[in-house]
């Protein structure tokens, strides 16, 4: 099979600069989010599988990678209309949404509060559950991930050597090199740390917007529950009419990375399921 060709833009949206890489085919929009501190390059194999039947795109959401940076409070609601913005940008009535740990909070806003743009959902390894309220924006500081890195990195050695001793496996290692760029200064991080600890600070749970949530949702977790315990799991599919769930035989928190077999298998029945449906 032929690699599929992927274009790399900048979408100037009214509040936030959205770099995004999209196929740019004229069939079913499938759009994909990542996690925190993740880039849209994590979805390059995706694009692979499936961009010969999808148009597939994947930005780099507000606060990652070369996205901007604004003043915000970086919760998920906000997220998700810049997602909308980025869909009424690029002239998408509705899409097939795929989120991954944050990126799957986000899918779940859309999918309840903009049900019109969103034709199915896929939430990876994402629980509902959180604070019942944000905190106050002078306390988000030390969900900061990085207050504690050596940033800037000296070398990129340096950085391999620290992000390597941090990361709880290959993947997650592989995930954080994907936002290391030299600058300047030294090898920094993509990600803004303040964008992600108010992200941290703010989040709160979406248990609530389940019930709203009517087009087809595919839940999927990993082996470890680490992300998303039982309780959780199960509390989940009950708040969502009639969804579809899934656990990896792989502990990893990217699932989508950890047995790409499995994790394809079953995205290839769900979206062959969502394909099926009669147009309303």
């Amino acid at each position: 099979m032929s690699k599929v060709k992927v274009y790399r833009d900048i979408a100037e949206l009214g509040s936030v600069d959205l770099f995004f890489m999209d196929t740019q085919t004229d069939e079913t929009p499938i759009i994909c989010l990542h996690g925190r501190c993740g880039r849209a390059e994590t979805w390059y194999g995706f694009m692979q599988r499936y961009g010969n039947k999808y148009r597939i795109i994947a930005p780099d959401q507000r606060g990652h990678g070369l996205s901007s940076r604004p003043e915000s409070d970086y919760t998920d609601r906000e997220m998700a209309d810049d997602i909308i913005e980025l869909m009424n940008y690029l002239d998408i009535k509705s899409a097939i949404l795929v989120g991954h740990s944050m990126g799957g909070a986000v899918v779940g806003y859309l999918a309840a509060l903009y049900p019109q743009y969103v034709k199915a959902a896929v939430v990876l390894d994402k629980s509902a559950a959180g604070p019942t309220a944000p905190l106050p924006i002078e306390a988000c500081q030390r969900n900061d991930p990085t207050r504690d890195w050596p940033l800037p990195f000296p070398s990129r050695k340096d950085a391999m050597s620290f992000l390597k001793e941090i990361s709880c496996s290959d993947l997650e290692y592989q995930f954080f090199m994907n936002s290391l760029i030299e600058t300047s200064k030294g090898y920094e991080m993509m990600f803004s740390s303040r964008a992600i600890a108010i992200g941290i600070g703010h989040y709160v749970s979406w248990y609530h917007l389940l019930p709203k949530i009517k087009c087809p949702v595919l839940l999927i977790r990993s082996k470890s529950h680490e992300a998303v315990p039982d309780d959780d799991f199960e509390k989940m599919q009950s708040l969502i009419d009639g969804c579809i769930s899934h656990e990896m035989s792989h502990p990893d928190h990217n699932v989508h990375l950890a047995n790409e077999e499995e994790f394809y298998t079953c995205m290839d029945a769900f979206l062959d399921k969502v394909m099926s449906l009669p147009v309303i």
